[in-house]
């Protein structure tokens, strides 16, 4: 496997750096983002958050924004950060919508056209990136995963059906229950065509009523009350019902007078990375 490095910064004792290589689930050069806290750099192996972003972000905006890299070097985790969605220009796209298209891959295999030939986030995001890290960089096959709104649903979503290639899993603001929401139906309806099967395998409500002991991961979901998408696109309340009804370990909190940016990610993303470090057995995450 090849990467090319773009960009490299010192971050709290470690590194951020960016990359590319050519992707063979999306049939396209991808670019993604990883933190390696300074424990690398004296030989040890470490293991990685995977972070999803959402809609219209890239590789860069959690890496820039969240403020997590203080936190994941003092525990000794490492992050990355894949792209949201294919890039280049023979990738479709809908150039007049933010939802749909570049930007907003859903994390889902498409298999409708024009989108099948590149659209297979899901694909890159379990199998192609995580193997790519754990062959060239000094990280373990201990994974956690996390993600914000649309990113939050492919955390959720993806940890769900893979249960054991995770440790734990933590969302901010995600997309709970597309099936029943414009975000997620309209893409669902491009990406995979009419058929509701398959719109309910990436639905994290639908998952995680239908879940089993035996796919039970820790989770924990932060919610701001001020979000502008709380009623209309998130429907978290859907996602605490599935739980309940499955007696699914989830822990769902909300937050006064938060919205949906970086900022809220900012206020807490320290206590998803201990949440995620007490759950991969590092010491004293708390």
């Amino acid at each position: 496997m090849h990467v090319e490095n773009l960009s490299q910064n010192r971050s709290f004792g470690g590194w951020h750096k960016q990359y590319k290589h050519q992707s063979a689930s999306l049939n396209c050069e991808m670019r993604f983002a990883i933190f390696l806290p300074p424990q690398t750099a004296r030989g040890e192996k470490v293991p990685v958050m995977y972070w999803l972003s959402g809609l219209t972000c890239s590789d860069e905006n959690f890496m820039q924004k969240a403020g997590a890299q203080r936190v994941a070097a003092e525990l000794g985790i490492a992050i990355v950060a894949p792209d949201t969605s294919p890039r280049g220009d023979t990738v479709a796209d809908e150039a007049d919508r933010y939802d749909l298209g570049k930007g907003a891959g859903f994390y889902v295999n498409a298999t409708q056209e024009p989108w099948a030939q590149h659209y297979r986030m899901y694909d890159y995001v379990v199998n192609e990136l995580p193997a790519l890290v754990e062959e060239l960089f000094p990280v373990t096959d201990q994974r956690v995963i996390s993600g914000h709104s649309m990113g939050g649903h492919g955390a959720l979503t993806i940890a769900l059906k893979n249960p054991n290639r995770y440790r734990s899993v933590s969302a901010f603001s995600p997309i709970c229950n597309p099936v029943n929401c414009q975000w997620g139906q309209d893409a669902f309806r491009a990406y995979l065509g009419d058929d509701q099967a398959s719109w309910q395998q990436h639905d994290a409500s639908v998952l995680m009523q239908q879940a089993t002991e035996a796919q039970y991961l820790p989770t924990l979901v932060d919610q701001g009350d001020a979000d502008d998408f709380l009623n209309s696109q998130l429907r978290p309340e859907a996602l605490e019902a599935a739980a309940k009804a499955s007696t699914y370990p989830l822990e769902l909190r909300r937050h006064e007078g938060y919205d949906h940016s970086y900022y809220f990610i900012a206020s807490f993303i320290e206590s998803h990375l201990r949440f995620h470090a007490q759950h991969l057995g590092l010491d004293n995450p708390i």
